[in-house]
């Protein structure tokens, strides 16, 4: 899925936006400035009205985005849009289960391939039942995302063994959201995950700054960032909705995610 013919010095930094936050347009434009912005992927969100794994910044984009009536079609049918405005990155779409399985499979990967969404990641949905959505995505050539959590060796070693595309790897139990800091704990759980796994690893729930961002690449492969953007959408949301002050809104959205790239400046 992704194309990892690059320098050895880069990580992947793999940015998460709630479709349709705060209006279905400007999801379009801020995954084209994720993208200049050094984005090695995208995670586009489903909003959803219960969710498993969303902390508080991402429950109330989705509710930003619930008003504007988004759901997994019309998400679906946006990250196509994206594609079609120049957005060349791999996009991935996250979503919990039930939508998938409201919209009824073959007709779930038809509108994906139709709308050439590259990987898909359920968050609800465990390892072990996994299996035949697993084999589905292989049929229609979408990469399935794996996420792991602190468990046994022997969990980690099999769900390893048949990640695809990059292995997410959730550096603290509970729900997503901004932290200051990690359970030393952590260090060595993505330090094990990364001997096991084949594919790269990333690591998300909670990195919300460059130096959070410098310190798990020095143990893994880039890093998964969500809330932290989520809430500098939140912040710039009146000048986004606003077409005379959306460019600048934008252009500052842009600068912010460098942070968390290789582009962010050293100074």
């Amino acid at each position: 899925m992704f194309n990892l013919i690059q320098k050895l010095s880069d990580k992947l930094f793999i940015p998460f936006i709630t479709a349709g936050d705060p209006l279905p347009e400007v999801s379009i434009e801020l995954a084209k400035s994720l993208q200049k912005a050094g984005a090695s992927a995208l995670e586009l969100g489903v909003a959803y009205s219960d969710p498993l794994a969303d902390g508080p910044v991402i429950q109330r984009a989705s509710k930003r985005a619930l008003a504007n009536e988004m759901n997994i079609l019309k998400a679906i049918e946006l990250g196509g849009k994206m594609k079609k405005s120049g957005v060349d990155i791999p996009i991935i779409l996250f979503t919990y289960y039930n939508p998938v399985l409201q919209l009824n499979k073959e007709y779930f990967f038809a509108l994906l391939r139709e709308n050439h969404i590259d990987g898909l990641l359920v968050p609800d949905l465990p390892f072990e039942e996994s299996a035949q959505l697993q084999q589905e995505c292989k049929k229609n050539n979408v990469t399935y995302i794996s996420l792991v959590a602190p468990t046994s060796e022997s969990r980690l070693k099999k769900i390893t063994e048949q990640a695809e595309g990059f292995v997410y790897c959730v550096s603290s139990l509970g729900v997503t959201g901004v932290r200051n800091e990690f359970d030393s704990a952590v260090y060595s759980f993505i330090r094990t995950v990364k001997e096991l796994s084949s594919v790269p690893v990333a690591v998300g729930f909670g990195i919300s700054s460059r130096e959070q961002v410098i310190k798990m690449n020095e143990m893994c492969d880039g890093v998964v960032v969500g809330s932290a953007l989520v809430r500098k959408i939140e912040e710039l949301q009146n000048q986004l909705v606003c077409q005379d002050t959306r460019e600048r809104a934008v252009q500052t959205f842009e600068e912010y995610a460098k942070t968390f790239s290789g582009l962010y400046s050293l100074k």
